[in-house]
């Protein structure tokens, strides 16, 4: 489950375009810099030739419902060679099932490989700091596992990453905006961090 044909366009300075679709996390809310522009900075460090763009088509409040409505005219419609797929923080908490999430997802997946040849990669969200939060968080990041696994696809477990950050000792306050859910620029960087070791 690698990233292998975007590997070697980064590589070996082949141009590649790379679309992010989900949420405010992808979108970057309230900071200046958000995942994908740390992410950015990571991949030309380690891949001095590449020529890339990444494209963040991520909208504050969507569930992924509402990204397979737009998968169409904000994803396919790039021709992008890496499509990120980040949702579930809204779905959890706006009424949908696991059950429906995980439905929702397979057909973002499945309506990408119909119509495109672009590799794909799961993104989970970020770690809450409420135990029962939490609880309902990972039970549809664990959807993202099962389509990763079903799909045969990388998945950027993101929410493990930050616990471990946790873990061993950054305080999850510093990670996180007065809401408690949305990343500073600190949690940000951590999350790209997570995304990074798929690349």
């Amino acid at each position: 489950m690698k990233l292998t044909e975007s590997l070697e366009k980064l590589t070996s300075g082949e141009e590649i375009k790379i679309a992010a679709l989900g949420d405010s996390l992808t979108y970057g809310w309230m900071t200046e810099r958000g995942f994908l522009d740390y992410l950015k900075t990571m991949i030309q460090t380690k891949y001095p030739l590449a020529k890339f763009k990444i494209l963040n088509r991520g909208i504050p409040g969507d569930t992924a419902k509402d990204g397979l409505r737009r998968v169409e005219s904000d994803v396919l419609r790039l021709s992008p060679d890496l499509v990120f797929i980040q949702f579930a923080l809204n779905d959890a908490y706006t009424g949908f099932s696991a059950g429906d999430f995980k439905r929702n997802i397979e057909s973002i997946i499945l309506k990408i490989r119909e119509s495109s040849r672009a590799e794909i990669a799961l993104l989970t969200s970020v770690a809450l700091l409420n135990p029962e939060e939490n609880k309902i968080a990972d039970e549809f990041y664990n959807m993202i596992s099962q389509c990763g696994e079903r799909y045969n696809l990388p998945v950027a477990a993101v929410h493990e990453y930050w616990s471990e950050k946790i873990s061993s000792g950054i305080r999850h306050s510093l990670l996180v905006q007065s809401d408690g859910i949305h990343p500073t620029e600190k949690g940000y960087e951590l999350m790209a961090e997570a995304v990074f070791k798929l690349f």
